[in-house]
């Protein structure tokens, strides 16, 4: 909430004429129709003042305008932050309201000239730009261009002049859409009518219609369309985690920000013709996916799912290991919505007498590689058929269907357990005595010694991951950033924390210092403000964490560090050589980011 003094940056240059008269824009109008999407995160206050001087021929009189921050009419807020990227810019370009310059602009280190064409002057066509060219202004320094419905607008400006620029930037040289369908911000006229003032040029029709040329024989050739502002580990099988930044913006993770974990193509099932199969028990069943939600009530669990290998970088860090390179984003919440394993298990004649043989439940699920050989896991029987389990077969997520990447039509949801036993694309289910033999059960997924290499691994001898050991990890600021106060001003750190097996994370700790002091930080458990208490050992979803506090004084240069602490008093370790491993899994060190600071 401090006030800000900036600059307006125009854009350069065509041939002069009259001046736009800001002041036709009324304050009250951006107080009444802010959108209701962006959510307070900052104060940016802005003042102007003009003045006038007469010009000479077509153009009328030259106006200038100086930003300051004495004016109490100008002080809109900014907004938008926690919605993520689209918010940020529907927002900012609601408060900016800036007509973009089509003719000569002019500046200095405080003032902005813009002027337009005589009145009567026709303007020239706009350029068209192939996809190429736009995604060449993707930086301050290259400019900011991105695309919406077929146009191009250079939005260098209002990024360098509005805090949030940071998530803007990740929709640049790219599309709007993938960002503002995520939020319901963009479908206000207004909104579309500022962002029109800085179109620069149309997209190349070829581009615009975002056809893909691809090889018939490839088998990921249909894979659907990713969000563009995932961390891509893998294009095939596609794996993918959200950007930090956006990951803590929400208790519940927008489906199309969900990390994404595949490991074979992913499949096409028609919904008409889905049956699940279960076996193992004396009623065999095969359901139809209107049965499954016609048959069995439905049931509704908020769930944190993690990749076993989610911060496996900083284990590549002390050493490599074998892996994709994930960073602290493979790790998501939703709310889903099915059926209860355990109710399906009953219907098809589980009773006490398979207690006696019955140790585990797998899984198989729809996808497969060239071979044939199809994703399967499995979890302990106890686990799926207690009613405190929580196990679902998914059909919904977040309120709607299942997408594709995460499980359509059904998946299995083992909440508190290793997202490698929640099969997605579930087409069979097993009740045995044995584990499932698939190979992501027998030969992966499985944690050892630092001193195991892969000249003595066995993996027989190590037990299949089931329940993760607690984590948490630093959303904010990211590591190598830069922040900006002055002594004594207070900072605000925000990440996660989660628990594996159900245990409630209690209690974060924070250090500024680099761990020689440690303060606790507010958690959230729920997006509601007093949200219901948890059943004792049913903790599935994270927690957010955000903490407040001054940097160290005279700090250039600062380590924050965090740990979480579980219900059975688990506590992470301190440092990642201990826990080191050849496959990188379960890595949950305490977290650390590196920060410089610069005084404001």
């Amino acid at each position: 909430g401090r006030p800000v003094c900036f600059t307006l940056i125009a854009a350069p240059v065509l041939p002069a004429g009259r001046i736009v008269d800001y002041q036709q824009q009324q304050h009250a109008d951006l107080r009444d129709t802010a959108p209701p999407a962006a959510s307070c995160a900052g104060a940016l206050w802005g003042s102007r003042t003009s003045s006038s001087s007469s010009g000479g021929g077509g153009g009328g009189g030259d106006q200038q305008y100086q930003h300051h921050t004495q004016d109490p009419r100008w002080r809109p807020t900014l907004a938008g932050l926690l919605a993520g990227t689209g918010a940020v810019l529907a927002y900012g370009l609601h408060y900016h309201q800036a007509e973009r310059p089509v003719t000569t602009t002019t500046t200095t280190p405080t003032t902005v000239t813009i002027t337009t064409e005589p009145t009567g002057t026709t303007k020239p066509p706009l350029p068209v730009f192939r996809q190429e060219e736009v995604a060449k202004h993707s930086s301050l320094e290259a400019g900011v261009w991105v695309t919406y419905q077929g146009s191009v607008y250079d939005i260098t400006e209002f990024v360098a002049m509005h805090p949030g620029g940071d998530k803007i930037l990740l929709a640049a040289g790219g599309a709007l859409e993938p960002f503002w369908a995520l939020y319901a911000v963009h479908s206000q006229e207004h909104v579309l009518n500022i962002l029109s003032e800085y179109k620069v040029g149309q997209l190349d029709p070829e581009d615009a219609k975002r056809q893909r040329a691809v090889e018939p024989s490839d088998p990921y050739s249909s894979d659907p369309e990713r969000h563009p502002a995932l961390h891509v580990n893998s294009q095939k099988p596609f794996n993918a985690e959200p950007p930090p930044e956006l990951l803590g913006d929400s208790f519940i993770t927008p489906s199309a920000l969900f990390f994404k974990r595949n490991h074979l193509p992913v499949p096409h099932v028609d919904p008409a013709a889905y049956q699940l199969r279960v076996e193992g028990l004396p009623r065999p069943l095969s359901l139809s996916l209107q049965e499954l939600k016609s048959r069995f009530p439905r049931h509704t669990v908020t769930a944190t799912l993690q990749c076993a290998g989610n911060r496996r970088s900083e284990m590549n860090a002390v050493k490599q290991v074998k892996g994709l390179n994930w960073g602290i984003a493979a790790v998501s919440n939703a709310t889903w919505s099915g059926a209860r394993l355990r109710d399906v298990l009953l219907a098809a004649g589980c009773g006490p007498e398979a207690a006696g043989w019955a140790r585990h439940v797998q899984f198989e699920g729809l996808d497969r590689d060239s071979t044939g050989t199809t994703y399967g896991a499995s979890i302990p029987f106890n686990k799926a058929l207690s009613e405190a389990g929580d196990v679902l077969l998914a059909y919904e997520m977040n309120g709607e269907a299942l997408p594709a990447d995460h499980g359509f039509p059904v998946r299995v949801v083992v909440p508190g357990t290793v997202g490698a036993r929640n099969v997605k694309w579930l087409g069979k289910i097993v009740v045995s005595a044995e584990e499932s033999v698939s190979h992501w059960q027998q030969n992966d997924y499985k944690g050892f010694s630092p001193g195991t290499d892969w000249d003595t691994v066995d993996f027989k001898s190590a037990p299949a991951i089931q329940e993760l050991p607690v984590q948490s990890a630093i959303t904010q600021p990211l590591d190598g950033a830069t922040v900006r106060c002055s002594d004594g001003e207070e900072v605000t750190v925000r990440g996660y924390a989660w628990s594996g097996g159900g245990r409630e994370v209690v209690r974060v700790d924070v250090s500024l210092d680099g761990g020689q002091t440690w303060q606790v930080a507010r958690l959230r458990g729920s997006d509601e403000e007093e949200p219901a208490a948890t059943p004792p050992g049913r903790a599935w979803a994270w927690k957010l964490w955000e903490l407040q506090a001054p940097l160290p004084p005279g700090a250039q240069e600062v380590e924050i560090m965090c740990k979480a602490v579980d219900n059975s008093y688990n506590m992470q370790p301190d440092s990642v050589a201990p826990i080191w491993n050849l496959r990188g899994v379960l890595s949950n060190a305490w977290h650390r980011v590196r920060v410089k600071v610069r005084e404001d």
